[in-house]
């Protein structure tokens, strides 16, 4: 393979701990560091634009299988083999599928990212998705696909996620990243390599080490490994407008799952700060509102939660609850009242509850900081939805900078989309 030059010197950001540097080379691919003093550790996670918003219409499932089968032998090495070349470098590693992206990831001891990073980059330019190769392991993956789809059966909580984001995000945006089981069946052994030269391009792809990581000798690496790596995926477009509203699915069962979103600020978007502070208030712990209101106060259910996710172009607010059938129709319409009477003066976030949500959400900063996976995750994430990392002094500062007066104020001007719930029992239920 021959050397290829980078088109722009590495961008740098430092913090007391840490260094953070990030550099496109040239094929497109982002390069981003994180050098964590006294740490041994390496995590890395690449990014692939390969997620499930990409499978074909009538194949969905299709990123799902590649997750699996990426694990199965790459480059020179068959599975076993690959696996033991891990094993002996002491690399814990794994593929996983989302909507915009699937991941490869890995952790390991810094020192033996030389060794290993030859084996991660075969992963994703030397998969074994010959014929040959498929018509061994093609059903077997297949198989395992369709049966994360079925278990969904017996599992109504993640149920209720996935026809939740199924009904509310706009198509392709709305698929589960387990597929269908149609999609599923439909796809053939010559779909594979395909789809994966496609879509598994450089450009769109992000590659982020936090840890015990040089960034120029990992940048050198990166150039000879992939001088022949070529190609850009594109962007997702939105093709179809979100179903929304309310759904029944009946399952005859002692318990009820109630779900429910709404739109929220994106991560470009300054209120996303806003909307974070105000889900730490809500949910935050044993002494968020919903907890203490629906759970503690009127005993009407057993789990109860609402969480925030920021993408790159748009935010949601999923709130959840698992109960019984005698007690759903009051517990859904208590969470959706807390959740609505935030928004008003009666409701109003107290000083004690954003010093309480603050504490929460710098805390679980700087614990997932910690954790050189998470912080490689974090950074990962950061290129895509904003182009550029953040140090975690950066993200605590945001935190600590809300103020109580401008929070409620942004309460009571947020507009929210139409709501979107979806509920799981043994009977529809009103509202």
């Amino acid at each position: 393979m021959h050397a290829m030059s980078t088109n722009a010197a590495p961008r740098s950001l430092t913090q007391s701990s840490a260094a953070i540097r990030y550099q496109s080379l040239a094929n497109g691919l982002m390069v981003v560091t994180e050098r964590i003093d006294g740490v041994a550790s390496l995590g890395v996670q690449w990014l692939l634009p390969v997620g499930c918003a990409r499978d074909p219409d009538d194949k969905q499932g299709l990123s799902a299988m590649l997750e699996e089968l990426l694990l199965r032998g790459a480059g020179d090495l068959d599975s076993r083999a690959q696996a033991d070349a891990f094993d002996r470098l002491g690399v814990s590693r794994s593929t996983g599928t989302g909507t915009y992206h699937s991941t490869v990831s890995a952790t390991m001891l810094g020192a033996r990212l030389v060794e290993a990073l030859p084996l991660v980059v075969d992963m994703v330019r030397r998969p074994h998705f010959d014929a040959g190769w498929l018509a061994k392991h093609f059903e077997p993956a297949r198989d395992l696909c369709v049966q994360a789809i079925e278990s969904l059966a017996d599992e109504p909580q993640s149920r209720v996620g996935h026809e939740l984001k199924r009904r509310h995000a706009a198509p392709p945006l709305n698929r589960s990243d387990l597929g269908t089981i149609e999609g599923l069946e439909a796809i053939e052994a010559g779909d594979i390599a395909p789809h994966w030269a496609k879509c598994a391009a450089p450009g769109g792809s992000i590659l982020a080490l936090a840890g015990d990581v040089d960034h120029d000798a990992v940048v050198r690496q990166l150039e000879e490994l992939l001088g022949d790596w070529s190609g850009d995926a594109g962007e997702v477009s939105v093709s179809g407008a979100p179903e929304r509203g309310g759904h029944h699915i009946n399952q005859e069962s002692s318990q009820v799952h109630i779900a429910m979103a709404q739109d929220g600020p994106s991560e470009k978007d300054p209120d996303c700060w806003f909307e974070r502070m105000t889900h730490a208030v809500l949910s935050g712990g044993m002494s968020g509102r919903l907890f203490t209101e629906v759970r503690e106060k009127r005993s009407l259910c057993y789990s109860v939660s609402a969480s925030y996710t920021a993408s790159r172009d748009f935010g949601r607010s999923v709130a959840y609850s698992g109960t019984t059938p005698e007690r759903a129709q009051e517990t859904l319409d208590v969470l959706r009242g807390e959740l609505e009477r935030i928004a008003t003066p009666a409701g109003a976030v107290t000083a004690d509850e954003l010093r309480r949500a603050k504490i929460g959400l710098k805390s679980r900063t700087v614990m997932a900081g910690e954790s050189t996976s998470a912080r490689a995750g974090a950074l990962a994430r950061d290129m895509w939805k904003l182009g550029r990392p953040r140090t975690l002094d950066e993200i605590t500062d945001a935190i600590e900078g809300v103020e109580l007066e401008a929070l409620n104020a942004y309460l009571a001007r947020r507009s929210l989309s139409e709501r979107t719930i979806v509920t799981i029992g043994p009977g529809a239920l009103g509202g």
